[in-house]
């Protein structure tokens, strides 16, 4: 039994990055992924020397995962970002109460579910599946439509194959996959409409949005904006949409002075990303959370803020004070 179980890392490792993408794709969140895949690899373990191979590892391992998905779905509210909550505020001013109460979804480290590829193909559309905007599409879906969109869709198994995953009839899976396909599309979500650009043109707008927000410099933030720009930033439910709302509110009530902000870049979700500090009262940089961007080759078309410390260091970075970027005030 012990020589069966050292011979499952072998074969099973391999496929843990796909399958924390998988889950969290399904649970919108990183954290309750990766915790799912944690569990999904120690039941597949203690059973190992009882697998008997009438499916690969792979299959095996993602019929654990998507049913302990449902399972953790089962009862619980979807993950919601504030833009599928309710309508935009149009008065930059208005009232910005936090509701922390909220499942919120969270963005995803591209280190922990793009495994990369050397097939510029295969890239595009392994970022497009955890794209931000197809990550909150999926929570409106009933949770085995969910798993059988992912499953057919985005991994390609069989829909016989899924019917077993399941527990279901291929009937049943075919069904499920057409009612998915016409809400997705129903939402606007088909890969056509969120390309984003070639990465050298999306890290350059983000490192101008860094350079923006470091030095308080709303004039560079209205030439990034998009005149159809939208902003949201959880915990606030309140979130803007047009250019002109979203400005007024970053520079009357985010930017501060130049200083206030240190920005780290790096990806979430196939798109640019920036991990966010912010300075407290003594001048220390204390862990804010995630800023995800949509872009195009125009500029900035979202701005998704995630005001959670703690997803500063799931994404690799210091959860302690950092010191100012050199050249702004200390």
């Amino acid at each position: 039994m012990d020589s069966d179980r050292a011979g499952f890392a072998d074969v099973a490792e391999p496929f843990r990055r796909e399958l924390v993408a998988h889950c969290y794709r399904l649970l919108g969140s990183i954290h309750d992924a990766q915790d799912v895949v944690q569990e999904t690899y120690l039941r597949a373990w203690r059973s190992y020397d009882r697998f008997e191979g009438r499916s690969s590892v792979r299959t095996w391992l993602y019929r654990i995962a998507t049913n302990r998905c449902l399972t953790e779905l089962a009862g619980r509210s979807r993950r919601v970002l504030p833009s599928g909550r309710s309508d935009p505020a149009h008065d930059p001013d208005a009232d910005l109460t936090a509701d922390p109460d909220v499942s919120w979804l969270q963005p995803a480290p591209d280190a922990m579910v793009l495994a990369g590829s050397a097939d510029p193909a295969a890239v595009v559309a392994e970022r497009a599946s955890v794209r931000l905007a197809l990550a909150a599409g999926l929570q409106y879906l009933p949770a085995r439509q969910r798993a059988v969109l992912l499953l057919r869709d985005v991994l390609a198994f069989p829909a016989a194959e899924v019917a077993v995953m399941l527990g279901t009839t291929t009937a049943s899976v075919k069904s499920a996959l057409q009612r998915a396909r016409a809400r997705i599309e129903e939402l606007g979500l088909a890969e056509t409409e969120i390309a984003e650009p070639a990465e050298p043109r999306a890290r350059a707008i983000l490192e101008e949005y860094i350079a923006a927000f470091e030095n308080a410099d709303a004039a560079a933030l209205e030439r990034l904006l998009l005149a159809d720009a939208t902003i949201e930033a959880t915990p606030l439910r309140t979130w803007f949409a047009g250019r002109a709302a979203c400005l007024p509110f970053l520079r009357d009530h985010l930017l501060g002075r130049p200083g206030a902000w240190r920005m780290l870049a790096t990806s979430a979700n196939g798109q640019p990303a920036a991990a966010a500090y912010r300075r407290d009262e003594r001048g220390d940089y204390q862990p804010y959370g995630i800023c995800v961007l949509t872009v195009t080759d125009d500029g900035i078309r979202r701005i998704s803020s995630f005001g959670d410390p703690d997803l500063v260091a799931f994404f690799g970075f210091a959860a302690i004070p950092l010191p100012a970027r050199p050249g702004l005030p200390g």
